[in-house]
């Protein structure tokens, strides 16, 4: 008994030694695994504060970003539409009317496949009305209307028997159709910001009695010598002293008498 008895407490003893033994290794554990993770822990924050913040998606392109402005079109010379530019003969003064029911005959007649388009060359003119300049659009050509068509017979005709078209210019059974060169000429090829200015057509003539109305010769009657439409100036003949003094004068220091 004494000998199970000296077994047991040495089993007893072992056990609390291991028991001591597993106890020392977890308090020696237990401070050197925390600090592992703090340390880590700290390691990666400091990782993630040097590196520099991910960019926010730029959205600039689809709403904040302003797009670049599309370049506006290559004019278009009239002469590369569809069909062939002719000149028909109308009355004076009545390029309008002849016009508008030539187009009411191509509707009605269901031609809109063959006749595309009717035009009244037109410009812009500047005119002094009361001593003022006034810009005024003028027929080009009067008398004369142009037509955009694909010429056969049923065209022609439909054409031809408009009421106030008196034929076509350039043979009348078989007109010729205008080059390029005439058709850009009559109705140009410039984009909106290049149109020619206005063209301008003095109010008076060479030889005639106008007078003065501005500057040291005001109230002055004279005879127009030369007109210089380019630098909007004429030459007046101005009896000064008994004596006709040719004056230089723009265009906005003489009336009509």
């Amino acid at each position: 008994m004494a000998e199970i008895a000296g077994t047991s407490e040495e089993t007893r003893t072992d056990e609390h030694v291991d028991e001591e033994m597993d106890q020392a290794v977890a308090d020696e554990l237990t401070p050197d695994e925390e600090p592992a993770e703090e340390a880590v822990a700290e390691e990666a924050a400091s990782a993630s504060a040097d590196q520099p913040a991910p960019a926010e998606e730029s959205t600039a392109g689809t709403d904040g970003e302003e797009e670049a402005p599309a370049e506006p079109p290559a004019p278009v010379s009239p002469y590369d539409l569809e069909g062939d530019w002719y000149v028909i003969h109308s009355y004076s003064g009545y390029e309008n009317k002849v016009k508008a029911n030539l187009e009411t005959r191509i509707k009605s007649m269901h031609m809109e496949d063959r006749i595309f388009e009717v035009r009244i060359p037109m410009e812009d003119v500047v005119e002094f009305k009361g001593g003022k300049k006034v810009t005024v659009p003028r027929k080009v050509f009067p008398g004369y209307i142009l037509v955009r068509m694909k010429l056969d017979d049923d065209s022609w005709y439909a054409v031809r028997n408009t009421p106030g078209v008196t034929g076509f210019v350039g043979g009348n059974q078989k007109p010729t159709p205008l080059s390029r060169r005439e058709v850009e000429r009559f109705l140009g090829v410039q984009k909106e910001e290049e149109k020619v200015k206005p063209r301008f057509k003095p109010a008076w003539e060479v030889g005639e009695q106008v007078r003065v109305v501005a500057g040291p010769f005001a109230d002055f009657n004279g005879v127009i010598e030369d007109i210089n439409i380019d630098q909007q100036k004429v030459v007046v003949l101005v009896n000064i002293f008994g004596r006709d003094t040719p004056v230089e004068l723009g265009f906005d220091d003489i009336q009509k008498n």
